[in-house]
């Protein structure tokens, strides 16, 4: 069934910390996925969610060592997060935070409805606890003290909780997921998630804390003295934001129908959760299952991972103040195949600067106008014949949008580089046709008709390069249409003066 809305999330954000590139790489992909889709649908058939995840142990910890309260401190550190979209241009519809009044309704009807099924019970938990990662870990998964995630020391721990059933479901979601080859992308995370379902049997997932080891979180509504297990709180946050239950038990929204293409994009460090807890947590409840849940990878650093421990970590505003937010935007979403880990680094920034977007992009444009208004006083002339070459650029552009879709399209893992890549194939055409044909001699030659001809073609080219580039650069797509205006050009300065690199003496 072709999908007629579109609704896309991000995780929602954990707030003990500053954003960092990881989390603007994925709200800039679903920045860029929701505004095609805006174009594609209609402005009201398409829905962004972003937000912050704001309870559990980090947060009240690093709360305390800041000397705030908890609901200061997330108050504190979401104003961050907001402005750094602000400073991104993302195009969000809703901004979920899992403090408001809307996601504690909803978590609860939630958490109600699975222990009124029986899928919730208690049960006395002793083992192993993780709090950076606020992971319980059963004996048969621990060698030593220390998480098996993030290596950090473990705490020994003995009390009554409430656990979901994890495990009731585990047939069925190996069969959801075989049966749904787009739910889990790319192929390579949805191989590893089978395979860990099919050499691992599920342990029922403890979803509260005693109010006495942690009061930041939210209270289970059959048991006040326990707040809910924060990554079942967060999860939730997708449902919460768009609809609620009604009086008979069932999910209620407009972005939750079948006609709607329900996206889930998440670094793969947090597959697990959206893979196996969500689903099963769906599955419980009677609500439709999510498409597709899509795991991008990371951003390294000279192939290691990012982290403040290593001190690694890069800071997005930092990149933009530097490079520009178009070109942050354009280096994240082209330099490596979405899905895969990058290596980050900003001599790979200015090499993708000057190459694809000074050299290639910025000269076309400048050039063309140039001549747009030396020849025709900056009017948009006529377009008569066209040479072979022409004919081919011609042809090139009415391809575009047919060649680009596969970038905004689950089959293809949302292959943004590639959607890049042949819009740069038609840049890469108009340059070469430059040099080829010589306008500057059919000026000296009156070739009036040719020349003509051959501006007119240009800023068809780049009018269908700034069209194109609106969802993966949407300040610099404006700057291009508002230099082209209707039919009479108005040249602003180069769009990427390039970047001089100071040579070793």
């Amino acid at each position: 069934m072709t999908k007629k809305k579109f609704y896309i999330t991000t995780p929602i954000y954990y707030v003990n910390a500053s954003p960092h590139i990881g989390h603007s790489y994925t709200t800039i992909a679903a920045d860029t996925l929701s505004r095609y889709k805006r174009e594609a649908l209609g402005e009201g058939n398409v829905w962004f969610l972003t937000g912050t995840d704001e309870h559990g142990q980090k947060i009240q910890r690093a709360a305390e060592e800041a000397k705030l309260s908890p609901k200061a401190f997330v108050d504190r550190v979401v104003v961050q997060f907001k402005g750094l979209w602000k400073t991104l241009n993302i195009s969000y519809n809703d901004f979920i935070r899992t403090t408001e009044e809307r996601h504690i309704k909803t978590v609860q009807r939630f958490l109600d409805i699975l222990y009124k099924n029986g899928d919730i019970y208690e049960d006395k938990y002793e083992g192993w606890y993780c709090t950076p990662c606020e992971t319980f870990w059963p004996p048969s998964q621990i060698t030593e003290a220390v998480c098996p995630d993030c290596k950090r020391t473990l705490e020994k721990i003995s009390e009554t909780n409430y656990f979901f059933k994890l495990s009731k479901y585990q047939d069925w979601l190996i069969g959801y997921i075989e049966k749904n080859g787009l739910f889990i992308e790319p192929q390579i995370r949805r191989n590893e998630v089978l395979s860990f379902l099919k050499l691992n049997k599920l342990i029922d997932l403890c979803i509260s804390r005693p109010q006495e080891r942690l009061s930041w979180g939210i209270p289970l509504p059959f048991s006040p003295g326990h707040v809910t297990y924060v990554w079942f709180d967060a999860l939730i946050n997708y449902i919460s934001a768009v609809g609620e239950f009604d009086e008979k038990n069932r999910f209620n929204s407009a972005w939750w129908e079948p006609e709607v293409e329900v996206i889930h994009l998440i670094g793969k460090d947090i597959l697990r959760q959206h893979a196996i807890y969500w689903p099963i947590m769906l599955q419980a409840a009677g609500i439709r299952q999510p498409d597709t849940v899509f795991a991008h990878g990371w951003w390294m650093i000279d192939q290691d991972k990012m982290s403040k421990s290593r001190g690694n970590v890069v800071n997005p505003i930092d990149m933009v103040s530097k490079f520009g937010l178009d070109v942050y935007r354009y280096f994240l979403l082209s330099d490596v195949q979405f899905g895969y880990d990058g290596n980050f680094s900003e001599e790979a920034i200015i090499k993708r600067f000057n190459g694809d977007l000074a050299n290639d992009l910025g000269n076309l444009v400048y050039r063309t106008l140039t001549m747009a208004e030396k020849y025709f006083q900056g009017n948009v002339p006529g377009k008569d014949q066209l040479d072979e070459q022409g004919k081919r650029i011609e042809d090139k552009i009415k391809a575009l949008p047919s060649e680009i879709t596969v970038s905004f399209n689950a089959k293809a893992c949302f292959n943004f580089s590639l959607g890049l890549e042949k819009i740069w194939d038609l840049v890469n055409m108009a340059n070469k046709y430059v040099e080829e044909t010589k306008p500057w001699n059919l000026a000296k030659e009156n070739k009036e008709t040719e020349l003509k001809s051959f501006i007119r073609l240009m800023v068809d080219v780049i009018r269908a390069v700034a069209k194109h580039i609106s969802p993966f650069m949407p300040q610099t797509s404006e700057l291009i249409m508002a230099q082209l205006g209707t039919d009479k050009i108005k040249k602003d300065k180069p769009l990427f003066p390039r970047i001089e690199i100071d040579k070793p003496r």
